[in-house]
């Protein structure tokens, strides 16, 4: 009797541990199973790894879609002569003519997000290179200017909502190689873009010396950079990091029945980027490149023909301008990002630029190579518009607002320049005026460049 205390103690201390060992048990099974819910849904949020054959695909069209989306603007510029005669068309037509790319950029390039969201990268840039495709190979054919203003059309939409697409494709696929892919992007580019220049004109004489057929060979480069994408077509591809979570935030309670969407933190508002100087320098000074790069495809092998250079050298020298931006395009950037100002670049571009002009105006036959090296240098302010982009915004969004701010004011900028030099060319009869309109350019773009590459924020400009 005198233990009976005691061994009542320790049943109880024994009921009590072990209660507390069940509940501890049904705790770290409910603990277990929340944890398997939220790691099943979690999962179900997180792409699977791409299969391989998948990845080399998505390279090869890369590479495929790069290469094709300049050919149709300079391999125009190398024929230009042949297509005016061919086709009646006088210098101011022919100036429209090479105005249409910029304005397709900005008009149908706003569509690719929207399109994007709606079918997926994969088949939009699909339906571009079909684009591109039919508008190469009927537009030599239509035997009217209307007709050839329609495909190029065509050809230069499907170009449009690629190139805005391809960062898009790459960020998707390779996040953790964005440099290497890019750089492989803008390789293919800058290569499609002068051997276009490069070889059209041997391969006009090579095909019979029709126009129609130097032109309309391009398709078939067009073509093979559709089937890639083929198989892709159908993926859409996961919503960027973050945005389901923006949204809403998945939340399972334990007993209180099925999952519930709690609100997420809201994002930030957008930024009242027009209130910003420097994005409206950093716009004006994209417009004007823009325009610079434009005359410079269309219309510089032209120059050189009319000063008694062949069409096929012709042709080669605006290669070697275009081809130019294969190295600077690295080089400039990394030298970019180092510097608290860009303006010494921008003023060492322009100088160049000038003095491109200038060798055109006084001795274009005789200086023709260099003038090529020069322009193509001036040429590489491109790569630096966009390296400033995204050093003039402190977040991602602002550095997303600020390049579409500036990319669709700016090609709408650069619309009427190579439309002018065309009327001032048919006007004037010589190439004094427009030449003299290329440097009235250069000095505003110098100007803007300095302002646009100070070391300042747009968030900042716009809080104030």
């Amino acid at each position: 009797m005198a233990g009976g205390p005691g061994m009542d103690n320790q049943s109880s201390h024994d009921s009590m541990m072990g209660v507390m060992a069940s509940e501890e048990t049904r705790t770290v099974k409910s603990m277990t199973a929340r944890s398997s819910a939220t790691a099943t849904e979690e999962a179900a949020t997180v792409p699977a790894a791409p299969r391989a054959w998948a990845v080399r695909l998505v390279v090869v069209g890369i590479v495929l879609s790069a290469l094709n989306l300049r050919p149709a603007i300079t391999s125009l510029g190398a024929l230009l002569e042949e297509v005016r005669d061919g086709l009646g068309m006088s210098g101011s037509l022919a100036g429209l003519l090479t105005s249409v790319p910029p304005l397709c950029f900005a008009v149908f390039g706003v569509m690719a997000p929207r399109l994007a969201r709606r079918f997926g990268p994969g088949a939009v840039v699909c339906a571009g290179m079909v684009a591109i495709t039919a508008g190469l190979l009927i537009r030599p054919y239509t035997g009217s200017t209307a007709g050839f203003l329609a495909a190029s059309a065509l050809a230069l939409m499907g170009i449009a909502v690629s190139n805005v697409l391809m960062p898009v494709i790459v960020k998707r696929w390779f996040p953790d190689r964005v440099g290497s892919m890019t750089g492989l992007y803008s390789m293919a580019l800058a290569l499609g873009t002068s051997t276009a220049a490069a070889v059209t004109v041997p391969m006009t004489e090579a095909l019979g010396g029709s126009w129609q057929s130097g032109l309309a060979v391009w398709a078939g480069l067009a073509a093979a950079a559709v089937l890639p994408w083929i198989p892709l077509v159908r993926d859409r591809g996961p919503a960027p990091a973050g945005q389901a979570v923006s949204r809403q935030v998945h939340a399972r309670v334990a007993g209180a029945g099925p999952v519930r969407s709690v609100p997420a933190r809201e994002e930030p508002p957008a930024l009242r980027i027009t209130r910003s100087r420097t994005a409206w320098a950093l716009a004006v000074f994209f417009g004007l490149q823009a325009t610079a790069a434009y005359i410079t495809m269309g219309w510089m092998a032209q120059i050189f023909r009319d000063a008694g250079v062949p069409a096929g050298t012709a042709g080669l020298l605006l290669a070697v301008t275009m081809v130019m931006g294969v190295p600077l395009a690295f080089v400039i950037p990394r030298v970019a990002t180092r510097l608290p100002h860009q303006g010494p670049i921008v003023i060492a571009l322009g100088v160049c630029g000038l003095a491109g002009y200038a060798g055109l105006y006084l001795a274009p036959a005789a200086g023709a190579w260099a003038w090529a090296v020069l322009l193509g240098i001036s040429n590489c302010a491109f790569p630096l518009a966009l390296t400033m982009v995204g050093m003039r915004a402190r977040t991602g969004a602002g550095v997303a607002q600020l390049s579409a701010f500036a990319q669709s004011t700016g090609y709408l900028i650069s619309i009427p320049g190579p439309l002018l030099v065309g009327v001032l060319y048919q006007h004037s009869g010589g190439w004094g005026l427009p030449i003299a309109l290329m440097v009235g350019l250069m000095l505003p773009q110098m100007a803007v460049g300095v302002l646009a590459g100070r070391d300042r924020t747009v968030e900042e400009e716009a809080a104030r």
